[in-house]
């Protein structure tokens, strides 16, 4: 029998008033947190989540830019080059991004959990180009797209602790460059010039290596309170086909939730990430633009975010959907570069 989506969301709606069941709504991480549980020996889980984050505005360190700053006082680090001005004169305003993501896990044993993620991009950037060599006259604006698969990860998620209130296992993985970073599209030059140009490395969609995923998640609950942390790294160990590499990139994340109702909990959910500036450099990317300078790409934010997860009961055992909305309380960047405004995480799971 199909059952149609109005069944699914009444069944969320109703879950308290459905049979008692002993998965908690709480036993997942925040939807924003990736790996953050494992399963029993046989049980599988399917995924999908959806991300969007934007931004908007250019910082450098933690100071705000304006995009007049940017143009008459940062050095353009190409210049002496053909056609290169001594500063910046193209400037991206806006960004949004857009991430789909398809997650499927396996317990092939009570210790390990196995799991793939395929990330489908959607990004979009807004920029302002001014006019000649200098000066603050504003030629035009204009767009850059690219879309398409990004980078896939698979992990073993392997239990080393386990109790009804405790649980603790490490992430051990890779990520698989089957993102493209060859992306290219239309730019507006500060000679009026519209070629077609290799997009600088924010609009690229992979990374280009093998990259080794470490971690450890922690997880423990006591009446209706739980909490839990994650550490979690990306390491970069070569360069790609390009001449460069990504930056490592370091997360730590701690969260307490309240549960409700057996079909309901809220969680509250403080994350740190760090990540490293490019090393070498795309030959190809050669532009009076920051976002084409590897050195002005990394750095540090601390973020807040808020959740909720449902979980359904009855005819629909299994089902999870959750919401996440993250906004940055600190931001130290390699800038200029844009800042994060906010990232809101949606998903859908369900365990069989």
């Amino acid at each position: 029998m199909q059952i149609k989506p109005v069944a699914v969301l009444l069944a969320f709606a109703c879950a308290a008033k459905i049979h008692a069941d002993t998965a908690r709504p709480d036993s997942h991480a925040p939807i924003g947190v990736m790996g953050d549980h494992t399963h029993e020996a046989g049980e599988y889980m399917l995924s999908y989540r959806f991300m969007t984050m934007e931004m908007e505005g250019s910082r450098s360190g933690s100071d705000r830019l304006t995009a007049d700053q940017i143009v008459t006082s940062v050095p353009n680090r190409f210049f002496g080059r053909p056609g290169q001005p001594p500063t910046l004169r193209v400037v991206p305003t806006e960004m949004t991004m857009n991430m789909h993501m398809f997650g499927a896990m396996y317990a092939p044993s009570d210790r390990v959990t196995l799991m793939l993620m395929a990330n489908y991009l959607d990004l979009e950037m807004d920029h302002l180009t001014y006019q000649g060599g200098m000066g603050t006259n504003v030629l035009g604006t204009f767009t850059t797209e690219s879309s398409g698969w990004s980078d896939t990860t698979l992990a073993g998620l392997v239990e080393l602790y386990d109790t009804p209130a405790t649980k603790i296992h490490a992430t051990l993985g890779v990520s698989l460059p089957t993102g493209s970073v060859e992306e290219r599209d239309d730019i507006l030059t500060p000679t009026g010039m519209r070629p077609t140009v290799r997009l600088p490395y924010p609009m690229q969609l992979g990374s280009g290596t093998y990259d080794p995923i470490v971690g450890l998640t922690y997880h423990g609950n006591a009446s209706a309170w739980a909490w839990g942390g994650q550490w979690r790294s990306t390491v970069r160990t070569t360069e790609n086909d390009e001449d460069y590499q990504l930056g490592d990139v370091h997360m730590l994340t701690g969260w307490l939730s309240y549960m409700f109702s057996p079909s309901m909990s809220a969680s509250l959910r403080l994350s740190y990430e760090d990540e490293d500036s490019i090393s070498g450099i795309d030959p190809r990317i050669v532009a009076p633009v920051q976002t084409a300078d590897p050195d002005r790409l990394g750095g540090e934010t601390t973020s807040i975010a808020f959740g909720v997860t449902l979980l359904a009961r009855g005819a629909l055992n299994g089902w999870r959907m959750a919401f996440e909305y993250s906004v940055p309380i600190e931001q130290d960047l390699n800038g200029p570069q844009l800042e994060t405004d906010s990232v809101l995480t949606f998903g859908l799971q369900k365990a069989w």
